[in-house]
């Protein structure tokens, strides 16, 4: 194999690799021996003619296309190391000559790692995170534990209200007809959750139990079920129910009830310590996310596009991984939400961008600080992780290759670099 590096604009580069004639004729022998048994030739047994007798019956180029796919997967991963890049997309391969008894040359334009130009990035002055617990953060805690312990008490003596959680019966029409998925039986609504289109829940404020009413909407425009979009309805509605939330008081007998704690003073100094540690969490890293934006600000780098294409796959192929997770396929969600896999790469392109410029400066911080991760270090991390996992550290190191434990070295070091920055920083 021979390569010749051309480097382009914009940190992309084009490798030529040239694969010696005997080898691509291997290749094709091979892709022969994968496919014959696809060929019926008359005169022999199915998988028993021979290469030259298919080659002339459907022409020379017959296994091409299998023969370069196998010279390609055979070449290419050479050909990265020899080019000496830092290669960080997928290539695009192009084909430039492929004919029996000859070279096969192909190129692949490939995205280069860009380098980083740091600006100012020690003693980075930003505002500093605020992380006092107020007393309307205490009062706020302690409604949330009230609305969790609240009973629903029945109402019978009065219309609908704003919040009250009823129970209706309802069937939805479009020009006088009836529609797919417009009807419900004892569904529970929340009056105010705005869970129903347009000003649906607004109008059953006033209405009695059994009483039933016209409720008018339109779709919105942006509507899942492109066939409702934008159209005006009417939704024969029956209350079946009304129940209010009745929340606890707070007192003693109260903080008894939800903690370990006999008096409400004392359950409210725990919610107050409780909160104060989780706001410190939060400000440390709000104070640490507003230090790298900064340096990353300051700093110059010319990124380019198929990195944040791959980015953007990638992120992609997570939300996916996430949505299987919680029982829905990529593909439901698009369709409920009416987006196609464009428009979604196109939302997370900025973020994309974001994840790598951070990624790519705080390598260059690690780089110009000389931040090292000793194997001491490393063993010390492996350790939290196989106790995460109960399992013996050993065990562990055996599942991972050196690859990996690289990487982790490498996330450590980002890791590292950020702490950096925020220990030189100017908390104002």
């Amino acid at each position: 194999m021979s390569l010749q590096v051309e480097k382009l604009e914009k940190n992309m580069a084009k490798l030529t690799v040239e694969v010696p004639a005997e080898q691509f004729d291997e290749a094709i022998k091979a892709a022969y021996n994968k496919n014959k048994n696809r060929f019926n030739i008359p005169g022999f047994r199915k998988g028993k003619a021979p290469q030259a007798m298919i080659e002339k019956m459907y022409g020379p180029g017959v296994f091409y296309e299998d023969a370069a796919n196998e010279a390609i997967d055979a070449s290419y991963g050479d050909a990265m190391k020899e080019s000496g890049l830092e290669i960080v997309s997928r290539p695009e391969i192009d084909v430039t000559q492929i004919e029996k008894g000859k070279p096969f040359i192909y190129t692949a334009t490939v995205a280069v790692r860009p380098e980083v130009t740091l600006g100012e990035y020690k003693g980075i002055e930003v505002e500093k995170a605020d992380a006092e617990v107020s007393d309307a953060d205490v009062e706020g805690e302690l409604k949330k534990v009230q609305e969790q312990n609240a009973r629903l008490i029945a109402v019978e003596d009065r219309p609908v209200a704003d919040g009250d959680q009823t129970v209706i019966d309802f069937e939805g029409f479009i020009d006088g007809k009836a529609f797919d998925g417009g009807q419900g039986t004892d569904y529970p609504l929340t009056i105010g959750s705005h869970s129903f289109i347009d000003t649906f829940e607004e109008q059953l404020i006033g209405k009695n139990i059994g009483e039933e009413c016209e409720v008018n909407v339109t779709f919105p425009e942006e509507y899942h079920a492109k066939e409702l979009a934008n159209k005006p309805a009417v939704f024969k509605v029956t209350v079946k129910e009304i129940k209010v939330k009745e929340l606890p008081e707070l007192n003693d007998e109260f903080a008894s009830e939800v903690s370990e704690f006999e008096t409400l003073d004392e359950y409210k100094n725990d919610v107050r310590a409780k909160l104060a540690e989780r706001k410190q969490r939060a400000a440390a890293t709000e104070n640490e996310n507003h230090v790298v934006e900064k340096v990353v600000e300051n700093a110059q780098m010319d990124i380019p596009d198929p990195m944040v294409e791959n980015e953007v796959m990638n992120m992609l192929q997570d939300t996916a991984r996430r949505m299987q997770s919680q029982g829905i396929s990529l593909e439901q969600y698009m369709q409920y939400t009416g987006m196609t896999a464009d428009t979604m790469k196109e939302q997370m392109k900025p973020q994309a961008i974001k994840r790598i410029q951070t990624r790519l400066v705080l390598e260059a911080v690690v780089e110009a600080e000389n931040i090292t991760i000793s194997d001491e270090r490393l063993d010390e991390e492996l350790q939290k992780m196989a106790d995460s996992y109960k399992m013996e550290v050993e065990k562990l190191k055996e599942y991972m290759g050196e690859f990996e434990k690289e990487q982790m070295k490498k996330d450590l070091a980002v890791q590292e670099a950020v702490d950096f920055l925020v220990a030189e920083a100017k908390l104002v």
